[in-house]
């Protein structure tokens, strides 16, 4: 990697933590005598779950809506000039606007030790703006990478959580993604291993040709090559694994619930592929005219949307049906619907229809709610996780 390309990643995570150990925790502030709590987070509430919040965009106004799953009660929180894309890294939501990307910051978040889980919630709000379009983000608690076809960013998320102007950096690769304190940068096939200083702390051995997906899972992380899927597993050593596609490859990226190692995504030739990272294996199921995709979970049914409106899922291992249900009159607008899933539910959002379906995925696609709106929500992601 050129000694420029290190300076403008050093420079972005220059004063990062690699937070190692726990930083963040209770809300509330410790006495001028009492020691800080574990986990403490100034200005933010500690709960005793998760807190979803699923952030919508609507194209022709640009307005920005937060809806709370619980309360049902949506919140506008921004305007920009259009919209045409969304993304978000658990926290904050990044917005393709017509002339840049807008960052909103959902104020809820989930903090991940391993052997136990942190639930956060503060007040959300807009947070700036950067240049560029069409950007796919992937975060840890020291820094966002966000890709694109055009270029791909770091983030510093310590000044994105102060709230103050996003701080960014160009990343002198075709696609990366942080993991495990490190950073995993793919370019001209070859997979760089960053440390937070921006140098070079080693080469994979396995290549990575035309990468277009990636992801983290908590089996690894995962990059959507031309030949396969490439693995990267490990801790002080990483290795790589390619899992080859069993037919003409993906197109576009992996959709699956935040974390699980069950990857879902739409192939070059019209099938869905579900990944299992468990067992390294792909599976192809035949559902025609898909429009949007999600593996839910491991053991757990993988959702396909149709462009006749109809909801179905699958069974991730065998690809067989295991129920369907009519959503929508259609699914195939100007801005197609996304399916958005946590551990209990998925969101299905009807722009034609200004609707949002919440879905008891694990219930034969129980339709557990309807959010019926006063806009059309274009374009939605779910945070909190």
């Amino acid at each position: 990697m050129p000694l420029a390309t290190r300076a403008r990643v050093a420079a972005v995570t220059a004063g990062c933590a690699l937070l190692a150990s726990c930083s963040v925790g209770s809300g509330a502030p410790p006495g001028e005598d009492q020691p800080t709590p574990h986990g403490y987070v100034e200005g933010a509430e500690e709960t005793a779950e998760a807190q979803w919040r699923l952030v919508i965009a609507e194209a022709d106004t640009g307005n920005v809506h937060i809806l709370d799953p619980v309360t049902e009660e949506s919140t506008k929180i921004a305007t920009l000039d259009g919209a045409r894309a969304t993304g978000t890294d658990g926290r904050f939501v990044y917005i393709t606007g017509t002339a840049n990307t807008q960052i909103i910051d959902s104020g809820v978040w989930t903090v991940d030790h391993g052997d136990h889980v942190h639930y956060y919630m503060t007040e959300p709000g807009s947070v700036g703006q950067i240049d560029g379009a069409g950007f796919t983000p992937a975060g840890d608690p020291a820094v966002t990478v966000l890709n694109s076809e055009q270029e791909v960013l770091s983030l510093d998320r310590e000044s994105l959580e102060d709230g103050e102007e996003p701080q960014t950096g160009e990343v002198g690769a075709q696609a990366a993604l942080p993991y495990d304190q490190r950073l995993l940068a793919v370019d001209d096939g070859t997979v760089r291993v960053l440390d937070r200083d921006g140098t070079v702390a080693s080469e994979l051995t396995e290549s990575c040709r035309e990468p277009q997906a990636q992801t983290v899972t908590r089996r690894g992380a995962v990059f959507g090559c031309r030949d396969g899927a490439l693995l990267i597993t490990g801790e002080e050593d990483l290795t790589a694994e390619k899992i080859p596609y069993p037919d003409g490859g993906i197109d576009g990226g992996f959709h699956h619930r935040p974390g699980t190692s069950m990857l879902a995504a739409h192939s070059r030739t019209g099938e869905v592929l579900v990944l299992d990272i468990k067992e390294r294996q792909w599976t192809q199921i035949e559902v025609p005219e898909s429009v949007a995709v999600s593996a839910t979970g491991e053991d757990s049914p993988v959702l396909v949307l149709t462009e006749d409106g109809v909801l179905r899922s699958f069974d991730p291992l065998t690809g067989a049906e295991l129920a369907r249900i009519e959503l929508m009159t259609i699914a195939d607008g100007a801005s197609p619907p996304t399916i958005q899933v946590d551990t209990a539910r998925a969101y299905v959002n009807d722009p034609s229809g200004q609707a949002v379906y919440e879905i008891d995925y694990r219930d034969d696609l129980r339709l557990a709610r309807t959010f019926d709106l006063n806009f059309k929500p274009d374009y939605m992601v779910e945070t909190g996780w």
